[in-house]
Order: C-alpha cells, then structure tokens, then sequence
C-alpha cells in the first residue's frame, strides 16, 4: 500500500522498495493522506486510483534514474540508542574516529590581534577568503593549504567576497570597494561604492551587489565595469544582506525588523515583510529558494516560506544570532556569542534541539560559510579562523558544468568564457524566472473586445451576449485534487 492514499503501487514484481525513498520522488497532489475511499463519486475514485498509480510508477522510475545518474549519497549522525544525543559529539572525538581526510579538514587558524574575520568559498568549495577587520587579507586553498596571497590594506575590512572564480576577489574596506587579483595586486576601485557593509556576488549575472551606511543598494557588473542600478532603500543604514540563488533577488535586513526583496529592475522593493520586533541581524536562503531563515535582536531564528511569505516556526536563541548559513541539503549553520549550532529538517518541522553544536571559548562569531560540495562548516570569529565537521551538509553529487570541484588551470578559462557567453541580462531578474518562454496572454478586456467585433460583424443583426463558461473547473475530480494541493516540502519532491 501506499504510504499516502492507500492506493495500490504497481512495481517490478519481486522488487521491495523504501516507502521513505518512494514518497520522496512522488508528486502525488494528495500529499496529506486523504483517503480516496472517503469520496462518494465512483468514477471519482476510478480515475483518483489510476491518477495514483501513475504517479507511483513514475516515483519508482525516478528511484532508478536517481541510482544511475547520481550514485553517491549523503550520510547523517544517527544515535546508536534514544538516549543519546547528535549535539553531544565533540569536534575532538569526530576528529579522532574519522577517517583521515576528513580529520584534516577539522583545524583552527589563530590569528587573535587582526580580527574579528570573515571567510567566503568559492562556488566549487576550493578556495578560502579570509579578512580581519583591521586589514588582514589571506587565500589559500584550504583543502591543501597552499597561500595564494596575504597581504595587510592597513584599514578597516567590512566584508569579503569572492568574483566569478579564485582569480578575482572583492573587499569592502574603510571607505570604498577594492578588487584584488589572486596574488594580492589591486585592480580596481569602485568609489561609487561608499562605506559599504556587505557584498554579494550573482555569478550568473556578472553583478556584485552592495549595501551600507548611506542605505543604497548598488548593483555593478564586473565584466564591463557599468553601475546597473542603484537604489535608495529609504530605511537608513544596512547591514544585513542575502541572495536568493534560485531568482537572484536580493533579501536585505533593517533596522526596524523588516526585509525587502529587491531587483536592479524596479526602484522599489518588490516585497516588504516584518519579520522581527527589532533589527534584523542575519539572513540566509536555502538553494531551491523555497525557504528563509532570518535572526534578529529579539533572539528569535525565524523560518519563512518565500512563496507564501509566512512564517512556519521560530526557535530561540540565548544571544542575537551574527550569521546565518544554509548548506547545499538545507542544513542551518547558526553563530552567536562563541556558540554555533547546527539545525537539521528545521523547514520541515519544527526541532526540539539542534543537530550538532560547537563551541569557541573567549570569541565572538563574526559569520559561518557552510562549503559548498563538503560537509564542512567556516566560521569566522574575533580569534581567528576555525573549520569544523557537519557530516551530511555537503551535496555529495556535483555537476561539473555548474561548478567543478576538480577543475585544472584549463578547465577554469573555459568555464570563465562560457559563462561570459551565457551571461544573463539583468532585466530578467524577477520573483519568477520561469515566466521566460511562457505566452503571453493579452488581457482580458482585449479578448473579450476581439470576440465581440468578431460576432457583430458575423451576426450584424443580433446583440452580442458574452458567455461565461467554466467547464471543468468545478467537477467532482478537479475539487478533491485541488483541496489537497498544498505548498510541497523538499523532503516530497525532486
């Protein structure tokens, strides 16, 4: 039987699969288990049970395709009884019981004079970025610990953040922006951007996004150099600032407990939530763009579905969170005070206790960076550096279009030129990308204005009368199934 509507699962005969691994490839619209023996229409249940079938079969399909294309898997702390608890483990014993490239991946950096320090990855988790707030600025690839370049700007870094690739860094310094080559050399500097607080960078785009202490939101394209817009936010200075992976809009945090989503298209903001009773502290977005997570002063981490722009659930945290990070499977890295916590399925349900926790005496988190394609955890404090273990943060299986873990010198300039020929304008950044290719439909007046001259000019005699017809729309079927439908949670469908 099926987990969800009791139907009968048509599978290979003699094949025993996981009713888990069958719910989470199954689009089934009746997702919350309404019994389809509980409808009175016969025919009704006929064509539900076919419809269930259907999608069965096609979960089942997916599980094989799943087993070919992406062979590796995740793995998880799981407690040997229900006494014991994932948030006890220490990094020191993970250390000790772990294999070794996994042990070598656990480290502290002190550097106790220059901080407090902020860390960024590239998007292939190679590389690490590291700066000091009084002008400390190092890479290096961590995995191998090869430098890159250090050197000291003798002034104030406000943030860090990598370009395109580990060839090209941004740094927001005491007044401007600079940008950096991977051997410390200085390229540029954008004085357009003026004591800035927080960088992104949109790599499919070309677009370094800034916010700061004058509350503009600036947007400037790295391969021509032009400033694509720039907005006044009307809310004062902002320190707070995430992107949205899926549609590449800016989520930015102020200080009267509201997020606005921005787009370098509109002046305005495309949406405006309260999301706290203070400032907003941290922010961060789950890959999929279905999810996020916000932190602010009132010690609150609270957790927003971005399609229906409400709440799910709230945790409490004993100091205001500094940063927020969401890895690749939808973990949630959390930093306040010297403490860091590691939420897990907390856009499911809610969670009565983290995941892992961890703990830097005598620091204060600055920010965490969950890697990408690792299942590793960055964190940035008042003492230096320190990396830790989060088995199953990473996603195991990459796509080395996309960004490749691996990739050599070669790999890397034909990648850089593909995706400068690939790049996207920034007048398609909206809350929808998939509207691209869609049709559109002109309005309804215009419609209804078309019929009417095509009628009169047919019937010259006759009035026309619109017909409204919904045919379909309210059958016994299409009821059921729209009752059922309901926003779909990432555990139910790939």
């Amino acid at each position: 039987m099926s987990p969800k509507t009791g139907a009968k699962q048509t599978q290979t005969p003699g094949r025993v699969i996981d009713p888990a691994t069958v719910q989470r490839y199954n689009r089934n619209a009746n997702y919350h288990n309404i019994p389809i023996k509980k409808s009175r229409n016969d025919y009704l249940k006929q064509t539900l049970r076919k419809t269930t079938s259907k999608w069965n079969n096609a979960a089942e399909k997916a599980i094989d395709y799943d087993d070919i294309l992406l062979p590796e898997s995740s793995g998880y702390l799981v407690p040997e009884h229900e006494l014991e608890r994932t948030w006890k483990l220490k990094q020191g014993d993970l250390k000790k019981s772990a294999d070794v490239a996994t042990s070598q991946k656990i480290f502290d950096l002190d550097l106790p004079t220059l901080g407090p320090y902020r860390v960024d990855y590239t998007r292939n988790g190679r590389h690490l970025l590291i700066g000091g707030k009084k002008g400390h600025l190092a890479t290096f690839n961590w995995k191998t610990g090869k430098l890159g370049c250090e050197i000291q700007v003798q002034e104030t870094i406000r943030d860090v953040k990598w370009l395109h690739n580990e060839t090209m860094f941004a740094v927001a310094q005491k007044k401007y922006v600079y940008i950096y080559d991977n051997t410390g050399i200085e390229l540029h500097c954008l004085r357009n951007h003026i004591e800035v607080n927080q960088l992104e960078f949109l790599p499919y785009h070309f677009l370094m996004a800034s916010v700061g202490n004058a509350g503009y939101l600036k947007y400037q394209d790295t391969s021509t150099g032009k400033i694509i817009a720039e907005m006044r936010t009307g809310l004062g200075r902002c320190d707070v600032m995430a992107q949205n992976r899926y549609n590449a809009i800016m989520h930015l945090g102020h200080s009267n407990g509201t997020v606005t989503l921005w787009s370098p298209n509109m002046t305005s903001p495309l949406v405006k939530m309260l999301c706290h009773r203070g400032p907003v502290t941290a922010l961060a977005m789950d890959r999929d763009g279905l999810y996020m997570a916000s932190a602010g002063l009132d010690g609150q981490l609270a957790i927003w579905d971005i399609r229906t722009f409400k709440p799910l659930h709230s945790y409490y945290t004993p100091t205001p969170a500094s940063s927020l990070s969401i890895s690749d499977l939808g973990l949630i890295g959390v930093g306040f005070g010297p403490h860091v916590h590691v939420w897990k399925d907390a856009f499911l349900t809610k969670q009565m206790s983290p995941y892992m926790t961890h703990m830097k005496p005598g620091t204060s988190v600055q920010n965490v960076r969950f890697v990408p394609y690792e299942d590793v955890l960055g964190i940035g404090h008042s003492a230096g550096v320190s990396s830790i273990a989060i088995p199953g943060a990473g996603e195991p299986n990459f796509d080395s279009l996309e960004a490749n873990p691996y990739q050599n010198r070669k790999q890397r300039r034909e990648a850089e030129v593909h995706s400068l020929l690939d790049k996207i304008q920034p007048e398609m950044i909206v809350m929808n990308p998939e509207f691209v290719g869609t049709l559109d439909r002109a309005p309804g007046e215009v419609i209804a204005a078309g019929k009417k001259v095509e009628y009169e000019a047919n019937n010259p005699k006759e009035k026309y009368k619109p017909k409204h017809k919904a045919r379909g729309k309210s059958s016994a079927k299409n009821k059921f199934i729209r009752k059922q439908k309901n926003v779909i949670h990432r555990g139910s469908a790939v």
